[in-house]
């Protein structure tokens, strides 16, 4: 199958026309709209969100990854093989922390080009079709390269709020594994507890769990965790 991640949003044209695409170079092959709202031109946290969905979907499924401010620039067209699927997209560190958390991984610079490319519509344009046929089992014309390192700050796991969800809940960069349940989270001048589940609090209550995918994540039983506490993405944490 073939995964979508991006930050298109669904109110515009664009996931049709990588549908579209997908329909015609690989027929019969699902499409899933995993992700549509990632946080806009944000890499970084697409790079932390990306690795926690991965493992619900079967072994050689293709996820075509757009989360790509730079489109049309150097930034180069990969495609990365780990956890026994493929990853297409940009080489701007949106593969970064997949790689770094995968046993092994390896990185193909994209060197196929097609009849018709858009400056600013690679999803459409370039990736989709590259994934169609990596999902047909070709291999397009690429050669084995490294990830760009990208720069700035990259730890293993990011103490901030990377994504609020319609129900107001604050999904983390942070791997619940990774953290004890008698740990407090400190937000602005929000002190945090633990519960397992939101049926254990009372209702508005705020409380961090860990979430079905296994990162940290805020919330208030029956209640608008970001409204409550005036929450946003970027805000970080203090682990207490």
């Amino acid at each position: 199958m073939i995964v979508l991640f991006t930050d298109f949003g669904v109110a515009d044209p664009y996931v049709g026309q990588v549908h579209g695409v997908l329909a015609r170079e690989a027929p019969g092959i699902p499409v899933i709209d995993l992700f549509h709202t990632v946080p806009n031109y944000d890499i970084r946290a697409a790079a932390y969100l990306l690795p926690a969905f991965v493992e619900e979907f079967p072994p050689e499924s293709v996820f075509i990854c757009v989360v790509d401010p730079g489109v049309g620039s150097a930034r180069r067209p990969v495609m990365v093989r780990a956890f026994e699927r493929w990853f297409v997209g940009p080489d701007n560190g949106l593969f970064h922390i997949l790689a770094r958390r995968a046993p092994t991984h390896a990185c193909r610079h994209i060197r196929w080009v097609p009849r018709r490319l858009s400056a600013s519509f690679h999803a459409r344009d370039l990736f989709a079709p590259v994934a169609a046929r990596l999902a047909l089992g070709e291999m397009p014309e690429s050669e084995l390269t490294h990830l760009t390192t990208p720069t700035g700050e990259w730890p293993d796991d990011l103490p901030e709020i990377l994504y609020i969800d319609h129900f107001g809940n604050a999904v983390t960069g942070l791997r619940a594994k990774m953290l004890k349940t008698d740990q407090v989270l400190k937000l602005h001048h929000h002190a945090i507890s633990y519960a397992r589940t939101f049926s254990e609090v009372p209702v508005r209550h705020a409380f961090w769990y860990e979430n079905s995918n296994g990162l940290v994540e805020i919330a208030a039983n029956q209640g608008h965790a970001a409204q409550q506490l005036g929450l946003k993405p970027g805000d970080r944490l203090v682990l207490m």
